[in-house]
């Protein structure tokens, strides 16, 4: 089966559709799949509900999304950064499902790993328990979670070889693995990409099995989302 596509439209050609579920990696600005995601606003998919731990920053990752308005609802844990989301969502325009970050990743986890729920101690007599069930295990309250699925999942990985399997690189690695495991389809983009057997099987992360499709990206753009300068000491 031919995994590798030649780029990131072609990569995504068929798969796309309007109204879907789509996973979107990394963590912050740390392991996005940036290519992937200005391909999906290239071709004007909308009404999009989008898992993701935050919504980039304004004009880059999903903050691009934001902008052209094809989002319609963001599950999310983090969207601190972005102005677009704040004026959008205050306005109505924009629907967000909060995640406390842990029951978040534990949710994708969930999903891929064909767990439809579990129970969690987080957000127990909070806004975040209010119409969902909460029951007691041994004299505690657990309030009930959902996995979650995606039709689509666009990841970012560091290495990978043309069967999919693929290795994340530190921070990177935040998100990107258990999106592989929990849509339909999964679309990895690769910094460096190999033939199989080169990649040490230790060191594996995401097994091929559950990638459909690679568009190989030989110069991904790195960001900093805050950059913090220290004074040089006097001479």
């Amino acid at each position: 089966m031919q995994k590798v596509y030649s780029d990131a439209k072609s990569a995504l050609a068929g798969v796309l559709k309007d109204g879907m579920t789509i996973m979107s990696g990394g963590f912050g600005l740390c392991g996005i799949p940036e290519t992937l995601i200005e391909a999906i606003r290239d071709s004007g998919v909308k009404n999009l509900t989008v898992i993701s731990n935050n919504a980039g920053v304004d004009g880059v990752a999903l903050g691009l999304l934001l902008e052209t308005r094809q989002i319609r609802k963001m599950i999310s844990s983090y969207v601190g950064e972005n102005k677009i989301f704040a004026q959008q969502y205050l306005a109505g325009e924009l629907e967000l499902e909060f995640n406390p970050q842990g029951t978040l990743a534990e949710r994708i986890r969930a999903g891929g790993a064909g767990i439809p729920a579990f129970f969690t101690k987080t957000g127990v007599g909070t806004i975040i328990a209010e119409g969902k069930e909460v029951r007691t295990f041994d004299g505690e309250e657990y309030v009930m979670e959902r996995g979650l699925v995606a039709d689509l999942a666009v990841v970012h990985a560091w290495k990978g070889d043309t069967e999919g399997n693929l290795i994340y690189r530190k921070t990177a690695r935040n998100f990107n693995p258990m999106m592989a495991t929990a849509a339909k389809v999964t679309v990895a983009e690769v910094e460096h990409l190999v033939e199989p057997g080169e990649l040490n099987p230790d060191a594996i992360v995401t097994p091929g099995v559950y990638v459909k499709r690679i568009v190989h990206v030989k110069d991904a753009r790195k960001h900093i989302e805050q950059r913090t300068n220290r004074k040089r000491a006097a001479a």
